[in-house]
């Protein structure tokens, strides 16, 4: 596969996280819109992206764009696009999801059975046969339409990129993966460092972080929809960047991660996931109550993911909960607490105000991640 476009979706707020895990992994960033980033890449770049991005949700192989006002327009734009170039004769194609924004055309299913029938099209065209067997792999197609302006790609992942495969067992209303990655990378911890989460939950935050610290990439026991795509990438692309992955793991520091929840349940979860995620022997598990929370060391993290919305049982328990928080951060006075919640009454409750606060959405939900930076370590 020659030279071309990926697009990573992202959550919204997170776009600067992303780009810089792809500088990071080598390739030049070449557009950000509000949840997404676009990067030159090639064959190999499809591979390292889906195994090695801690922050997207998925990787994209851009197809083309236009402008479409009307289902004609649509229809002719999808048409144009070269879509032999990427589907075989025998593919499976569909459009998994069309999402629209400010444009005249709004209706999803419209726009997912007109662009079916325009590839058809295209591809009895362009490859002289009656009929597509759609007995092959499978390359499945999402359309964005910003303004009118229509983005499509072929979706390399599938199951999203949040599902590392660690997770079985759940909370309630859980942080995901891609989101505890970045809020991590928003943070100035780094591994060697202490880090906790008194409201633990199933462990994603800390689990994250010992993955991190291994140097554990996040894809390395999943499969990608790509995998499946050897008219346009060779089997042998992904045999060597799993290879790769492999080799650069790491044993870190122990005793540097400390999670704790009030639910005994929780924590045997927490401890599965950890055990799944090959990262239970550097995270320190324990059932107790966030205001007795307390880990040895100085110039700590807290960051955690407090009870808020779908996870929480009673409205009038929130302040409770925040009180709570913010005595088990004063016993740490050398330590910074960031933490992501709606509850906009936080900072009052944890009896300070945030030195940041940055607005994220966690789903469809508006939530805050307040930053209360510790001093810094004496030189």
């Amino acid at each position: 596969m020659e030279k071309c476009t990926l697009i990573a979706p992202c959550h919204f707020g997170l776009e600067a996280v992303l780009k810089r895990e792809i500088y990071d992994l080598g390739y030049d960033v070449t557009q950000t819109l509000d949840g997404r980033v676009s990067f030159a890449g090639d064959a190999e770049a499809v591979a390292l992206a889906n195994i090695r991005l801690r922050t997207a949700e998925r990787i994209l192989l851009f197809v083309g764009s236009f402008r479409a006002e009307t289902f004609e327009e649509f229809f002719e734009g999808i048409r144009s696009l070269p879509w032999e170039a990427y589907i075989p004769e025998d593919g499976k194609f569909w459009v998994a999801k069309a999402s629209t924004v400010k444009s005249r055309l709004h209706s999803a299913p419209d726009l997912q059975s007109v662009a079916k029938k325009a590839m058809v099209e295209r591809l009895k065209e362009k490859l002289h046969v009656a009929r597509l067997p759609e007995s092959g792999a499978a390359y499945p197609v999402r359309i964005f339409l910003m303004k009118d302006e229509v983005t499509v790609g072929l979706d390399t992942t599938g199951v999203p990129l949040h599902k590392r495969g660690y997770r079985a067992l759940t909370a309630k209303a859980p942080i995901s993966e891609t989101l505890a990655a970045a809020l991590l990378y928003l943070t100035p911890w780094k591994p060697g460092r202490i880090l906790a989460d008194p409201f633990c939950g199933s462990g994603t935050f800390l689990i994250e972080a010992a993955m991190r610290a291994a140097h554990i990439a996040p894809g390395r026991n999943r499969s990608f929809t790509a995998e499946e795509w050897t008219n346009l990438i060779p089997a042998k692309v992904w045999d060597e960047a799993r290879s790769e992955a492999d080799e650069e793991i790491v044993k870190p520091e122990k005793g540097l991660l400390f999670g704790s929840d009030m639910d005994a349940g929780m924590i045997a979860k927490a401890k599965k996931n950890a055990s799944e995620a090959g990262v239970a022997a550097y995270i320190d598990f324990q059932t107790k109550n966030a205001i007795d929370f307390s880990a040895e060391g100085e110039y700590g993290f807290i960051i955690t993911n407090p009870p808020y919305g779908e996870r929480l049982a009673a409205e009038e328990d929130l302040p409770g909960i925040y009180r709570a928080l913010g005595e088990a951060y004063r016993k740490h006075d050398t330590w910074s607490l960031y933490m992501i919640t709606s509850y906009e009454d936080a900072p009052r409750q944890i009896g300070r105000k945030p030195d940041k606060n940055r607005k994220i959405y966690n789903g469809m939900m508006r939530t805050y991640f307040y930053s209360f930076a510790g001093p810094k370590p004496s030189a």
